[in-house]
């Protein structure tokens, strides 16, 4: 269980949110500015799909019963969204194959990130899948829009600065995202407590 939650960390927004500003710094170091607003759209867009679907089942009890979906994961889908990007953009001067193997080992550790979240019984299996699915949508469109970006001038320093910084995050305390999420959901419902898989259960 130890181990688990060590790697369900890395999907946390205190360590994915500093891996998407790095990918944003580089991008914009390399002059890259369209793409680095198009990757916050795709990455917003995803967070914000994530939010919708975890207020609708705290708010309103709409999830998919027979799935236990009750609202994608956000530790999945950041991560799937972020990690290949990163991976890839970090080794943008190497060779095509090199670039590709990078934003594949990046994805590898991205579902093992989202396993995670089942093994440490934050999420169902349906609510994982969800979020790799989006996650690994994005970060396919996005490196697709990246694929004839030419390497660009940042420096090795600043490439290493930014691993560092998510490194570095993983050992900060986990923001409690989903208490924020529940006073949302509460707020928009008008209902004074909020849907919980308890609810779901035969009485």
């Amino acid at each position: 269980m130890i181990a688990w939650l060590e790697i369900t960390r890395f999907g946390d927004i205190v360590v994915t949110a500093p891996a998407a500003a790095a990918i944003t710094a580089w991008l914009m170091m390399g002059r890259a500015w369209r793409l680095a607003a198009w990757w916050w759209v795709l990455f917003i867009g995803g967070m914000g799909l994530v939010v919708a679907t975890k207020i609708a089942f705290i708010g309103w009890g709409l999830g998919i019963r027979a799935l236990d979906f009750t609202g994608i994961s956000g530790h999945a889908m950041r991560a799937t969204a972020v990690y290949p990007v990163l991976f890839y953009l970090a080794l943008l001067r190497a060779a095509p194959p090199a670039r590709s193997a990078g934003a594949v080992l990046g994805l590898g550790i991205a579902i093992v990130i989202g396993i995670s979240r089942v093994a440490v019984n934050a999420h169902s299996v349906s609510e994982v899948v969800a979020g790799c699915v989006l996650g690994g949508w994005i970060g396919l469109i996005f490196l697709r829009s990246a694929a004839s970006l030419k390497a660009f001038p940042v420096s090795r320093w600043a490439l290493a600065a930014g691993l560092l910084a998510v490194v570095a995050a993983s050992s900060l305390k986990p923001v409690h995202t989903e208490g924020w999420i529940e006073d949302m959901a509460l707020a928009l419902s008008g209902h004074d407590q909020p849907f919980t898989r308890g609810d779901w259960q035969p009485r």
